[in-house]
């Protein structure tokens, strides 16, 4: 399973691929499978993400799972305060809740 990552250029979030556009929850990401490459250069030539990149990633029983480490971390949101990490219910409301 290929999943498209990069991030948003409004606020800086980690955003991933999700079939009809981008959402800051991985469970909601698709695999992109061969077109990962192609998809992540048409996504940033129109100005929709900042840095995409594909990933890999295991289906699990909460959705995707990034194989590696860094892409856990990421998809988990910030480590400096647990508080802040991103939760289903922030449902892309581009803000932090604290």
């Amino acid at each position: 399973m290929k999943l498209l990552t990069g991030n948003d250029l409004a606020t800086g979030d980690v955003i991933w691929w999700a079939g009809d556009g981008w959402s800051r929850h991985i469970a909601e990401a698709v695999d992109v499978g061969p077109h990962a490459e192609t998809l992540a250069a048409v996504e940033e030539a129109a100005r929709r993400v900042n840095g995409p990149y594909a990933i890999d990633a295991t289906q699990g029983p909460e959705g995707p799972r990034p194989a590696h480490i860094k892409d856990r971390i990421r998809a988990a949101g910030p480590t400096v305060r647990a508080d802040l990490a991103i939760r289903p219910a922030d449902a892309n409301r581009g803000e932090w809740v604290i």
